[in-house]
Formats: structure tokens, sequence, C-alpha cells
């Protein structure tokens, strides 16, 4: 499905990969002749008008000599932000139809020869009641020595006539494996950190949001999962500034737009430990004409379970 790189996780993704293009030094139909991808797809993907599959990410990455750990998170946050997961639809295989087995013959009947009272001797078939008799006969037989088979082999097995058993051996212990999209700090492990890099951005709430009077747009993000809060912006020129921390806090984290590639995207503070109930506060500065711009807000406590009420039913004599 198709969906615009709107948002300015798409964008920075886009970006990403036509860097990574270039750094290959190949052609849209060289990237399509080195991938499974086609060379209209890539023009799509590398426009930012679709959101390329995961394996159009990991092969780019892998052409450009380039570790996928940061591209991957790109393409995480841009796919979480629009909803849903782009996966690549596989063709179904057409399946053989399955040749019914034949059914069995009916048997044979067979030819008996017998002699009449007056001693000549007559050819006809015989019965088929007989043959079934027999082949019930030898059925027999053979489940009866199977059954006697088993009947010994439980005898002569371990753990009777007070014979012990022999203990069973506890299954290898294997522990998880640590997830892949998962995140990789949580709370004040990840104080200083990039949202992006320890993967504290995939599905952020945003506390505030504010359109400056440059036009900017400013957002204070909180992640729930890791317990840290940093601020984002986008729309900015070069030289423009963010800050961010919390109220009461001993540290503020400075982001600033330092070239074309991060105006035309955005750029983001480092986290910040945020337990619910802490005031945050975000400031954009401006590189010329204006002044700074504040604005807070605070992280909501998580709901309370609702208790559940046992109700008792009237016995009934």
């Amino acid at each position: 499905m198709t969906r615009p790189a709107s948002s300015p996780e798409g964008v920075r993704l886009a970006s990403t990969l036509r860097e990574l293009r270039e750094r290959t030094g190949l052609s849209l139909a060289g990237l399509a002749e080195r991938t499974t991808f086609s060379k209209s797809s890539w023009e799509r993907y590398l426009n930012g008008r679709t959101l390329p599959p995961r394996t159009a990410v990991e092969e780019l990455c892998r052409l450009a000599n380039e570790p996928v750990g940061r591209c991957l998170t790109l393409w995480e946050i841009a796919e979480s932000e629009w909803g849903g997961r782009a996966k690549e639809a596989e063709p179904a295989r057409p399946t053989r139809p399955t040749a019914a087995p034949p059914s069995p013959a009916p048997p044979a009947a067979t030819a008996t020869t017998t002699t009449t009272a007056d001693g000549s001797a007559s050819v006809g078939a015989a019965p088929v009641g007989h043959r079934g008799a027999a082949t019930a006969a030898v059925l027999a037989s053979a489940s009866a020595a199977v059954f006697g088979a088993i009947a010994l082999t439980l005898f002569l097995l371990p753990g009777r006539h007070g014979t012990p058993l022999p203990a069973a051996r506890p299954p290898a212990s294997s522990s998880p494996s640590p997830s892949v999209t998962g995140p990789r700090c949580r709370g004040t492990a990840c104080e200083g950190g990039s949202p992006m890099d320890m993967r504290c951005a995939a599905a952020p709430e945003t506390l505030a949001e504010h359109v400056t009077a440059t036009g900017a747009s400013v957002q204070l993000r909180y992640s729930r999962e890791c317990g840290t809060s940093w601020t984002r912006m986008w729309g900015a020129r070069i030289g423009d500034r963010i800050e961010s921390g919390a109220v009461g806090g001993f540290r503020t984290y400075r982001a600033e737009v330092k070239d074309r590639a991060e105006a035309d995207t955005y750029v983001h503070t480092a986290m910040t430990a945020t337990r619910p109930g802490t005031l945050v506060r975000t400031c954009f500065l401006p590189t010329a004409d204006g002044g700074t711009e504040c604005f807070e807000a605070r992280v909501d406590r998580p709901p309370e379970p609702t208790p559940r009420i046992r109700t008792s039913h009237p016995s009934t004599n």
C-alpha cells in the first residue's frame, strides 16, 4: 500500500536512503539490478512517496556497507508513526491437486474344479467368503504375536519390580534473546541518550506541541516504555535551537539545526529520565528575528486499574 512520507520521520528516512544510494554510486537501474526491487519502486522510496519495505532498507544498507541498525531504527520510527506494518505481500504459491488414492480392487475369484456324480469335472469360481476367512485368521495370528511382544517388553522395562526409573533430564535452559525492536534502556540508564539510537522513539506520546512565530514546529515527546522525554523540531532554519529538561532538574539538553539536511528534516534533543507527574519545559531559540518561546507540559500518571467488584448471588434453598 502506498503511503506518502509526509511525516518528519518519513522525510528523514528518505533523506538517509538517498545518501546511501549516492554512496553506492548506483543509478536507479543499477539498484534494480542489484536488489529485488524495481527501478520505479526505488524512485518512490528515495523520493519519499512510499514507505519502503524493511527488506529494501536492509538491501540498500548492505550495498552501501552501512550497518543496518540505525537505518532500521529510522524505518521503525517512520512506520510506527504511519501506523501498521509495511509488509511485502508474498504471492501465494499454487498448490497442486493431490490425486485420490486408488480404491482397492475387489478380491479376484479363484477357479476350482469339482467332480459331478457322473465323474465329469466342472470348473467354477470359489466363494469369496472362504478367502476372507483365511485372511482374517492370518491377521488374528499376527495381532496375537504383536500383543505378546508388547507385554513382554513392558514386563522387562526398568521401573518394575522395584527397579527405579532413571531421572528425566531437564531441558536445556535458554535465556530469551533480547528484543530486536524493543527499547535498549529504561529510566536513568537513558539519560543523555538518543531516542532513536536507544529505540525509545518507536511509539512515543506527544505531551505538547507548539508552532513558533517563524513557522517551526516543536513537539515535547514522552516514552512511557523508556520513562524519558525529549523535544524535536522541524520546519526550522539553520541555526535555530531547542532546549529541553525537567523543571527543577539538573540537566538541560540542546539541539541545533546545523545544515540543510537537518533543516529539511528535523532535529531532536537527548533524552532525560522523566517520571509520571514530572513537569517538563521546552524552549525554542531562533537564530534571528524573534525571542525565545517556551512552553511546559506535565507527564500524566498512568490510569489506576479499576477494582473488581465481587457480587454475591442470593442463595436458593
